[in-house]
This record gives C-alpha cells, structure tokens and sequence, in this order.
C-alpha cells in the first residue's frame, strides 16, 4: 500500500464523493460488463481454460481498487477494513435493488480482497446471515464470518422480544446461523448487547464450549461494559469488541481502546462512517424515509444536523488536501489510530464498496495524524448516537454468577 498525492488508488478524483463515485460507477460498470457482476454471481463457473480451471477476469479498472492490507483482532487475521452487511436484507435504511443484487456484492468485495463479513441473526432478521451464506459459500476457507447472538426472536413475525443470552438460547442460536451461514463454523460470534439478567460466566462457558466443540473459532462482545469485557476475558479470551467508532461518535477513546490494549483484544468499528454522515452527503436539510430508522436517532434531528456540519466541513477540508473523499478520510482515520482497529462499513452499492476499499491507500504523517486529531477533538457533536432504548443496552455490566 501506498499514499499517491492525488488519485488515491489510481482513481481520478475531484476530492470529494461525488467525483469518486463518478469514477467508481464506471469502475462498476466496467467490472459488470467483464465479470457480470450485476447479473453473475463472481464465484460462478466461467468457461474453462487449458487448465482445466475457471477464468476470472477483472477490468484493470477494479484490479486498481484492491484491498491488501491485514490486520489482527488478537489472533484472528482479517482484511483491514470489512463490509458489514445489516443494511442488505432492505429493512433499515430503505429498500435495496435485490437480493441476488447484495450476493453479488459480496462476491465481488471478495474479488477485490476483502475478507472479513459482519452479520448477525436479527439483521432481517436472518436474511442478512442468508445472504452472507449463499454469498460466501464457494469461497468460505478463504474468508472470515463473524455473526451475533442475544436476542429473542419470534420465530413467526421476526419480532424482537428482548434480550437473551442463557446458555440453551446461545446454541439453539448458534445451531440456526450455521445452516443459515451453510458453514460448519463461526470464525467470530459475538453477544449482541450484555443480556442484564444473565451472568457473563455463564455466557462466556457456553462459548468455550462451542469452541471445544469447533462450531465457534473466536468470540467477542457488542457494546459492553468493560468489567463485564474482564470477567469476560477471564474464562475464554475475546478476539474483538464491537463498537461504534467514528470521528461522528469518539466514546470508545476514552475506557475501552485502553482496555482493548491492556487486554489483547481487536476493536471492531459498526457505523464507521456515522450511518452515512461523515460521507459529506447529508445537510440540515436532509430528511429520512419514514421506513430509514436513522429517523429515530437524536444526532439526526434537523438542529443536530445542522449543528454537527462543521465535522463534515472539516472532512471535507481534509479530502481535497490528500486527494480522497471525505468518507476514506474518515476510515483511514480510525486505521490511524491503532493497528488493531477494523472498520466494517456497510454498503448495499458497488461504487461505495470501492469507495471504502480505496481508503486504506490513504496515510497520514505523524504531524498529520496530531492535527488532524486536535482538529476533530475540538468539534462538539450534538444529539446523543442512539435512540434512548437502544442506547440503554450499551455499556451494560452482567450480572455476578
């Protein structure tokens, strides 16, 4: 990997969003027309060489968009920035063009290196590990799955019906996602939110012994309380926490990067690009689908929007200095601060997904990085991140056993 002046990866720019899009739509539709993308799953059988093997072309356009960089969450090794895949089924932001759309995607994020997918079971719920399945099926020993656990599910309507984390609840979970993921193991399960009236013991034994049993490899926890991450930690090592993290949302600094550190323990980033805000394509003036439910998020009422632009501003500023969108300034941010954080942006469209790949080309100079840091600590974001019921599930300590 390496910082061009310019055109980050090769990809002519006019600084901003708009004008990487441009060029990654007709990247898109370059691969499309070579691969059929759109229309083909990448993994299909392609005629056959000399060899006897499938042909996989790709347009030199695309080749130029390649993710190469690896990192750790303790000892799992994944791409440095992952696609999360909540967004796909077409029930939080809005409708996607299709499902056969959404497994193409993931087959072509694979194509370009990508090799670390985020789901869970009450992404849909279910259709999104469904998807990620039959998306990841050809090329599954090539690639890491983390999916999560937590919550009581109606089997009929797919309504949550709250928190649950007792041991027969975690393996009837674990038992859906395999034939769900069509695998024979979850390379990271994480607890979706701290259940409150379950002792983390008796969560973290029924990993260890879905370990043991090989049907989990890693394990991790969403959003939790940090004594809860050491009593965790304490009967089966975790590989990674997730959190939301963003120069949008900063919290995670503070106590649980620390604690990440002392312990060993990757940090994985959900909303790395604050739910579409730090991409530069929102304003006081955006309003959301009734079905968005970024509509319920206090951060997102017109005042806040208008109140937190001078983030984007910033972003912006940054994009056109080294050559980028304000989106890869964004995620090359949080690459920057410590080697064993991993971002997993979602994203229903191709010219994003080359977008976010393209960030880890971005560098920062030590000089850089501090005011670029000083910049983004000086800006106060309005509006708390989550909606107050949701927001109440993060930073939950269990209770003793």
């Amino acid at each position: 990997m390496h910082e061009q002046d310019s055109t980050p990866n090769g990809t002519p720019t006019d600084h901003g969003r708009r004008g990487f899009l441009g060029a990654a739509a007709l990247a898109a539709t370059s691969l499309m027309a070579v691969t059929g993308a759109a229309a083909t799953p990448a993994h299909a059988a392609r005629p056959a060489t000399g060899t006897g093997a499938p042909t996989r072309h790709r347009s030199q356009v695309t080749a130029a968009i390649t993710q190469t960089g690896r990192r750790r969450l303790g000892s799992l090794k994944v791409s440095s920035i992952g696609l999360g895949t909540q967004t796909m089924p077409g029930n939080l932001y809005g409708p996607v063009t299709s499902r056969k759309d959404m497994v193409a995607l993931i087959r072509t994020a694979v194509d370009q290196g990508m090799t670390f997918f985020d789901t869970a079971e009450a992404y849909g719920p279910w259709e999104s590990e469904r998807i990620v399945g039959d998306a990841l099926r050809p090329v599954r020993d090539e690639v890491v799955i983390a999916s999560k656990f937590g919550w009581d599910i109606d089997p009929d309507t797919g309504a949550r019906l709250g928190l649950t984390s007792r041991p027969e609840r975690i393996r009837q979970a674990v038992d859906g996602m395999l034939k769900r993921l069509r695998t024979d193991h979850i390379d990271l399960l994480y607890q979706h939110r701290v259940d409150p009236t379950v002792p983390i013991e008796d969560v973290a034994d029924t990993v260890k012994d879905l370990i043991a049993e090989g049907k989990v490899l890693h394990w991790g926890l969403s959003e939790p309380g940090l004594q809860t991450v050491r009593r965790a930690h304490a009967i089966q090592p975790l590989t990674a926490i997730q959190n939301e993290y963003s120069t949008l949302w900063r919290g995670p600094k503070e106590n649980v990067l620390p604690l990440c550190e002392e312990l060993g323990i990757g940090l994985v980033c959900w909303a790395p690009l604050g739910m579409g805000f730090t991409t530069g394509t929102m304003s006081p003036y955006t309003r959301f689908a009734e079905s968005d439910r970024r509509t319920a998020f206090p951060r997102n009422s017109r005042d806040n929007l208008a109140a937190n632009m001078p983030l984007v501003q910033l972003l912006q500023d940054w994009a056109v200095r080294k050559g980028a969108t304000p989106a890869q300034i964004d995620l090359a941010w949080l690459l920057a601060q410590k080697p064993w954080i991993v971002p997993i942006p979602s994203t229903t469209r191709l010219s994003h997904l080359l977008e976010n790949i393209g960030a880890e080309e971005v560098r920062f100079t030590r000089d850089e990085l501090q005011e670029l840091n000083a910049a983004i600590a000086d800006i106060t974001i309005h509006g708390d991140r989550l909606p107050p019921e949701a927001l109440a599930m993060t930073g939950v300590e269990a209770p003793t056993r």
